[in-house]
């Protein structure tokens, strides 16, 4: 059932293989080849819970890399969700993540597919 704790574990296990440089979404991602379901949320097979998936971050355990998981149009979160204005975006940079023009992270370079990391 959705919010009991191994939903929750659940979430923090596909947080945890998204890999550096690349991210995810909770939300919905309309414009990939018709997806309309949070990412995350599909990939736990429960589609419709993408607000469940927040919940979950916003309960995550330290040292999880929800600094890859993003609003479903490449939007970085509230600043104090990561301690201050800038800090999710200069996380990002670091691992070499393209952001638009807009501030908005480019998804259309570096969505994650829900697959293994990739060798560069």
């Amino acid at each position: 059932t959705p919010g009991r704790p191994d939903f929750f574990t659940a979430v923090y296990a596909v947080v945890a293989r998204i890999p550096a440089g690349q991210v995810a979404t909770y939300g919905l991602v309309a414009f990939l080849a018709g997806t309309t379901y949070g990412q995350i949320a599909r990939l736990l097979g429960n589609p419709r819970l993408s607000r469940i998936v927040g919940c979950a971050l916003a309960r995550a355990p330290e040292g999880l890399p929800c600094h890859r998981v993003l609003y479903r149009d490449g939007g970085l979160s509230p600043a104090d969700v990561f301690g201050g204005t800038g800090i999710q975006r200069l996380l990002l940079e670091g691992e070499g993540v393209p952001f638009l023009p807009d501030g908005r992270v480019d998804l259309s370079r570096c969505l994650w597919d829900g697959g293994e990391e990739r060798s560069t």
